[in-house]
Order: structure tokens, then C-alpha cells, then sequence
């Protein structure tokens, strides 16, 4: 059997920093699924003061994100495009970690692999940690934690 990747990516360094890690890892043997996603949380208020044309690009925004992650795995890293499969998660969840975890419950993967960024303590309670929250929730699985500053 195959091994397959769930990876979460956004517009972040900590995202960049894992598509770099597997581009210069021996990582990623022949026959190796790789799923790429981003998750649509609910927006902040923040974000819908921004208007309605900015939540409408949104979805374009992050599937061209996606699509550049897979182009840069296919011509860098050599892997086989056929190989990566490229999800937007619009449905919005209350969380990204809610919306990763509900999206690796309904499929099959064997690891998740997603970026951390380095955050204080305080940053850490206010925000809460992606990273850890996925290592406690999907406790059976593989999570590969690349940590970025």
C-alpha cells in the first residue's frame, strides 16, 4: 500500500518552510499520495469588514497557493503530478484544526505533515497551536511538525 500525506498549507512561512522541507528531504517514496489543503474557517470580523470582494477571492487566492506548492513538488522535487491531489476545504469550520481533522477522519492518510511557526507563550494561549492541538486530537496517526524561526 501507498503512503499518503495530508498537508494543510496557507499564505505562511511556516507553509513554505514544509513544501521546502519535502523538496529537500528524501521524503516522499515512488507511489507516495500527497494531498494538499487549505481550510476555510469561519471569517473574523476583521475579515468581513474587508467586503465582500475580498472573502469572494479568497477561494482563488488559496487555489493558486495550492497549485503553486504541487508545481513546485512536480518540477523540483520530480514527483509525479498524477501523485498530488489539491482540496479547498470552503466549507467553513470553526477552526483550521477542526477542518483538518474532519477532512483525515474522511480519508485515508498516514501522516500529516504542516508548518509551525515559532510563537511566545502568550501568543501560543491567545491563538492556541495548530501543531499540538492535531498531535492530542489524531492521536493513532504520524504528525510531522516542521518548525519554521
Amino acid at each position: 500500500m501507498a503512503n499518503s500525506l495530508l498537508i494543510p498549507l496557507n499564505d505562511s512561512v511556516a507553509s513554505r518552510a514544509v513544501v521546502d522541507f519535502l523538496i529537500n528531504m528524501s521524503f516522499c517514496p515512488e507511489g507516495c499520495r500527497i494531498t494538499l489543503i487549505h481550510v476555510f474557517r469561519k471569517p473574523t470580523s476583521g475579515e468581513e469588514l474587508m467586503g465582500k470582494k475580498f472573502m469572494d477571492e479568497q477561494p482563488a487566492k488559496h487555489k493558486s497557493l495550492l497549485e503553486k506548492a504541487k508545481q513546485r513538488l512536480v518540477s523540483e522535487k520530480g514527483l509525479d503530478p498524477d501523485q498530488i491531489d489539491i482540496q479547498l476545504l470552503t466549507d467553513q469550520y470553526p477552526s483550521v484544526t477542526e477542518g483538518i481533522i474532519d477532512f483525515f477522519t474522511k480519508g485515508q492518510y498516514d501522516m500529516v505533515v504542516i508548518g509551525r511557526k515559532k510563537m511566545s507563550k502568550s501568543e501560543e494561549f491567545i491563538m492556541g497551536d495548530i501543531s499540538v492541538k492535531l498531535v492530542r486530537s489524531l492521536e493513532k496517526t504520524s504528525i510531522l511538525v516542521v518548525k519554521h524561526g
